[in-house]
Order: structure tokens, then C-alpha cells, then sequence
């Protein structure tokens, strides 16, 4: 059964977006050459865009109901020896400059500019830093303060030189705030939750546990597959999908219960929610939320999720709504799903609280939307 779920409106949301003087304020967004709008909106019309996603990558272009002006980056043609120089560069810089440089006027008009991770927010600041006029910029950050460490000292130069440049730090977890907090303390950092669209909501039913059939969904560079795949074995009666780019195929070698794959369209993505009994989310430590797209799809599936606890995933839902358990810890994950299994009721009931969760607190597309519009507003009015 498909139900409506509305996120709460902000009273006077329709002029939260207008600049000073009344108006529109004018959005550059800035995301990478694969996310080029166009093409994701034809995928996303073609019903070839997996996962629960608007017609405007990662939904912001929702801004434009709540008065804004939204110009996305365009990824330019090029040819093969423009491409290869641009890569090379990318590679050598970790972020892709050329792309920021191409999108010329169009980057420079606007009030305030918005990017989705730090390769973004770092090529725009480097492409500005030879401009006379610079928009306000939001720099949302998801991998770099996990890998900080690990950079060289030029990188690490050469970002906190860029970093000076940025209006506003945005991350999606708390862990990944005191981290950035504590790396540029006279910065702004601000903790802004990621949502999907959440507007359509499958009601819980009461899945099987016997068989009990697990579903692993997702291509984030810390998601633990050997973990799961060891959970598995010890697990009778239990057959599991892993849908991912980048999950070992060798790990589905000798193991029948076991298939690995892609959902090539959404139509298969939401027919392997339909038959599953649990969502598994096994994740190697990390502080940026890893997962946390995929959990959001199960929840509004109405399914029943177990997750590894890290990443800040509990500010997102609280153990009565997601079942945790421990990073890289086999047994513990293997016990999570035989208690999914052995109480079909009980994991309904965690799957209605992860719902009822999401909607009080605002967790969605909507509400991430809207904290860019805020705070792009009041950087302008200052």
C-alpha cells in the first residue's frame, strides 16, 4: 500500500529563498561531470536512475519552489585528449578544476553556490580564486575529513589555503563535524542531514523469516561485504542479494545462497525491496554516514533495517528504529538477522518506528533542500 507523507512546511517557505532587495536568489549548483542535470533527468524519466530520487539530482532543485533561481553545472563535451588532461589534472589536484573553469558566467553570476562534495567545493574555490566577483559558497564535504590524515602535506596545503575561501563547511554527520571543527576552528561548520525523497511510504508488513532473504544494496567504498558474506555462512535458511558496482564477485564463488549483481532500473531496485525480509547495511568504520542513503530507501520500503553502528548513523535513527550492531564483528551481525528472523512482528514494529522517525524529524529531501536555502539566505544577510 503507497500512502502520502508530508514533510512539515516552514510558514513563509516561498520567500525564504529571495535574496536582500526581494529577489530570487540566484543558485549555481555545482556537482560533478556524471551528474550532469540533463542526463539525469532523461535516466530518471527512463525509469534508469536507481534508487528513490526527483527529476533534479539529489532533489535540489526543489529551491526553485522555495524561491530561488537554480542554474546547475553543465559537463561540456569534450575530446579524448581534453579528457585524459582533465583526469590527469583531477587525479594530481583530487579535484576536477577543468569542470569548475568550464562553467564560466554561469558560476560567477550567482549569489551563492552550492556543491555536493568537497571535489565540488574545492574546484570552485580554486576556480574563483582568480575572480574579481566570488558568490557566497557552501562547501559540503563527505570523504575528506575521514581521509585527512592520509593526505600528503601538500594536499593538506593546498586545501586549507582553499578552504580559507569557503563561506560555509557543511557535513552530514555529528562525527564529521567535531572533525572538521576541531581541524578549522574559526571556520563555520554546519551539520545538515541528508534526506532522499520521502514523500511516498510503503506501510510495514509483517516479511517472512523463514527463509529469511537479505537484501545489500549500495557502492560506498566502506561497505564491509566480507563481514556480511561470513554472517552468511553461519546462517541457515537465508538466502542474500547483494546489488552492488562494487561488491568482489569472488565472494558469491562456492556460497549458492549468495548472488551478486546491479539493479540495472528502479523498477528492479523496487521488486528486490518487494521480496525481501530484511535490509543489511554491513559498513567498515567511517565518520561520513556511509549507508545512509540506502537505509532511507529501506525505511520508506516499510522494511526492517540492520546496520553497523558508525558514522553518526544513530543521529539519523535510534536503535528502536535500526538494529546495530558492532563494525566488523560477524556474529553480532549474523545474531541481528536470526532475531529478525525468529520475530517477523517485532521487526515490523522497528520498521514503523523508523518511519514515524523520519517524519518527526524531518528527514528527507525537503528538509535538506530547505537548510541550503537557510543558510544561503542568511549568508547574504549579514
Amino acid at each position: 500500500m503507497q500512502v502520502d507523507a508530508q514533510e512539515p512546511r516552514v510558514a513563509g517557505a516561498d520567500r525564504a529563498g529571495r535574496a536582500r532587495g526581494g529577489r530570487p536568489l540566484r543558485v549555481f549548483v555545482h556537482l560533478a561531470t556524471d551528474k550532469d542535470a540533463a542526463a539525469w533527468r532523461r535516466s530518471w524519466e527512463a525509469g534508469t536512475l536507481v534508487g528513490v530520487n526527483d527529476e533534479t539530482p539529489y532533489g535540489y532543485g526543489r529551491a526553485e519552489r522555495m524561491g530561488c533561481t537554480l542554474v546547475f553545472s553543465r559537463a561540456h563535451p569534450e575530446k579524448p585528449v581534453a579528457r585524459f588532461l582533465r583526469l590527469g589534472l583531477r587525479v594530481l589536484l583530487g579535484f576536477d578544476l577543468l569542470h569548475a573553469l568550464r562553467q564560466g558566467p554561469a558560476l560567477t553570476g550567482a549569489d551563492v553556490v552550492w556543491t555536493h562534495t568537497e571535489s565540488q567545493f574545492l574546484a570552485v574555490a580554486a576556480a574563483l580564486a582568480v575572480r574579481r566577483r566570488r558568490p557566497k559558497l557552501i562547501g559540503q564535504s563527505v570523504w575528506l575529513f575521514d581521509r585527512w590524515a592520509r593526505l600528503g602535506p601538500l594536499h593538506r596545503m593546498l586545501y586549507r589555503r582553499l578552504i580559507r575561501d569557503v563561506d560555509v563547511l557543511t557535513v552530514h554527520s555529528t562525527e564529521n563535524l567535531a572533525v572538521a571543527r576541531r581541524l578549522f576552528p574559526g571556520k563555520r561548520v554546519l551539520h545538515v542531514p541528508f534526506g532522499i525523497p520521502s514523500e511516498r511510504v510503503a506501510a510495514p508488513v509483517r516479511r517472512p523469516g523463514h527463509p529469511l532473504r537479505i537484501l545489500a544494496v549500495g557502492s560506498d567504498r566502506d561497505r564491509d561485504w566480507a563481514c556480511l558474506v561470513a554472517a552468511l555462512d553461519g546462517l541457515k535458511e537465508a538466502s542474500a542479494i547483494i546489488l552492488s558496482g562494487r561488491a568482489p564477485r569472488r565472494l558469491a564463488r562456492g556460497r549458492p545462497n549468495l548472488r551478486i549483481g546491479q539493479a540495472r532500473s528502479q523498477a528492479e531496485l523496487a521488486a528486490q525491496f518487494a521480496e525481501a525480509s530484511v535490509v543489511c547495511v554491513p559498513l567498515k568504520p567511517n565518520r561520513h554516514a556511509s549507508g545512509i542513503t540506502v537505509i532511507q530507501e529501506a525505511v520508506l520500503a516499510g522494511l526492517p533495517v540492520v546496520a553497523t553502528a558508525t558514522g553518526g548513523l544513530e543521529d539519523y535513527f535510534g536503535a528502536d528504529a535500526v538494529r546495530y550492531v558492532p563494525p566488523g564483528d560477524p556474529a553480532a551481525l549474523r545474531a541481528a538477522l536470526l532475531e529478525i528472523a525468529a520475530d517477523p512482528e517485532a521487526a515490523r514494529l522497528r520498521a514503523v518506528r523508523a518511519q514515524a522517525r523520519m517524519i518527526e524529524a524531518g528527514i528527507g529531501a525537503e528538509s535538506y533542500i530547505r537548510r541550503h536555502v537557510d543558510i544561503s539566505r542568511e549568508m547574504l544577510n549579514r
